[in-house]
């Protein structure tokens, strides 16, 4: 792997991280990156509301942008500079990414095509924990593209391609425009083969197959009639990288259900409020359901039948909002432990439904109801100890880092 030689901003640097690091990959570039560079930085000082850093990242040039890169890197405060001998963006962008200490992590094009009004709307979802991923997307109803028909024709149809072929459900791969929190780049990077251009792609695909969250921002976006990208050579490319990436889905290389890992677990204050919420609704279904199946059946079938019937979508829920595991891996093994408490809270109802039998065989139904409705209730401390402490109990994962005001 290469070694990364890095010029650091001269200016004096507030010690504390970032919220954001835009990363911008160049290769060859010195005919535009001052320029760039200067226009998103002055936009980042008067217009952003979070702290930030911005990253060029060189990636092999030979025309003098690494000695710009570090020019801007001793003039602009927040800038710094890291160039790699071994060309390739994805492989900037891993190596960048992978030290980095900001909370949300992005990127963009240096000749800046996407208008810049659309970075905070980019960040703003991951640095609240709404979503994992963002990117811009130039195929969205609401954005505005300018480029020739040859690039949007072969921009579509390559998208069209990832929905067959992938299954992918977001709608631009290759806009240069997007961000990624930083505790789901430290899952997803490991599994990221590609150092090129298909990088965003395979990124994308990895995220949505674990279960992330992806949010979409239509952008503004003005094709560079001076791009350099051999668009044959990098089309070719991306479909090498779509037949890899097929072959490791379907053969089972890529680590995505052990890699897996739940949002940062709410305090333990607001599980309890969550949990008790839910479960007054689960509660009330219960009761309803026990009303409706005791007219036909004994107590201990219309108990069982109701507890099954709202038990599933209690773990459903509890899952989602009280402890805040997203996507579709292990929900099976949590419906399966969930339904090992259901037999828990079924053995203490029905316990003290027979109880009740044994002392009085004549009870009413509301004397059985109430019993019951007791039983739940210490069936629910129970449900709870068990579904926070076994079924979802606490996965580290690195906490967005808390915001503050840009400093200097």
């Amino acid at each position: 792997m290469a070694i990364a030689e890095r010029a650091w901003s001269a200016q004096p640097q507030s010690t504390a991280a970032p919220a954001v690091e835009v990363v911008v990959p160049v290769l060859d570039e010195i005919g535009v990156l001052a320029a760039s560079v200067r226009r998103l930085h002055a936009y980042l000082l008067g217009s952003f509301p979070f702290t930030f850093r911005i990253t060029i990242a060189d990636n092999g040039s030979s025309d003098g942008t690494w000695e710009e890169a570090q020019a801007l890197a001793a003039e602009l405060p927040h800038v710094h500079a890291v160039r790699l001998g071994v060309r390739g963006r994805g492989g900037a962008l891993r190596k960048v990414w992978s030290e980095s200490d900001a909370a949300v992590l992005s990127y963009m094009d240096v000749d800046l095509s996407t208008d810049l009004s659309a970075l905070l709307p980019l960040v703003a979802p991951l640095l609240s924990g709404h979503s994992d991923l963002a990117i811009g997307s130039r195929l969205k109803r609401d954005a505005r593209v300018v480029r020739g028909p040859k690039r949007e024709l072969i921009s579509r149809c390559y998208n069209v391609l990832l929905h067959a072929v992938l299954r992918a459900r977001f709608s631009d791969a290759q806009c240069g425009f997007k961000a990624i929190r930083a505790d789901r780049a430290r899952q997803l990077l490991p599994l990221v083969e590609d150092r090129g251009w298909f990088f965003d792609t395979e990124l994308l695909v990895r995220a949505e197959r674990m279960g992330m969250r992806i949010h979409e921002v239509p952008v503004d976006w003005v094709d560079d009639p001076d791009s350099r990208v051999d668009i044959v050579a990098t089309a070719l490319a991306d479909l090498r990288g779509v037949a890899r990436l097929v072959r490791d889905l379907g053969r089972d290389r890529a680590p995505i259900a052990a890699a897996l890992s739940s949002e940062q677990p709410p305090s333990f204050g607001v599980q309890a409020l969550r949990f008790g919420a839910i479960g007054v609704v689960s509660t009330l279904a219960y009761i309803a359901l026990f009303i409706a199946f005791r007219s036909v059946v004994t107590a201990q079938t219309a108990n069982a039948a109701a507890l099954l019937a709202t038990a599933v979508a209690n773990t459903a829920a509890n899952r989602r909002f009280t402890f805040a595991v997203r996507g579709r891996v292990r929900a099976a093994r949590h419906q399966a432990q969930g339904l090992v408490v259901f037999a828990l809270a079924l053995a203490l109802t029905a316990g003290c439904l027979a109880l009740l039998r044994a002392l009085d065989p004549h009870a009413s139904r509301v004397a059985e109801l109430t019993v019951l409705v007791g039983a739940n209730l210490a069936a629910t401390v129970l449900r709870f100890i068990l579904l926070r402490g076994w079924v979802f109990r606490a996965r580290r994962a690195a906490p967005i880092l808390e915001q503050g005001d840009q400093t200097e």
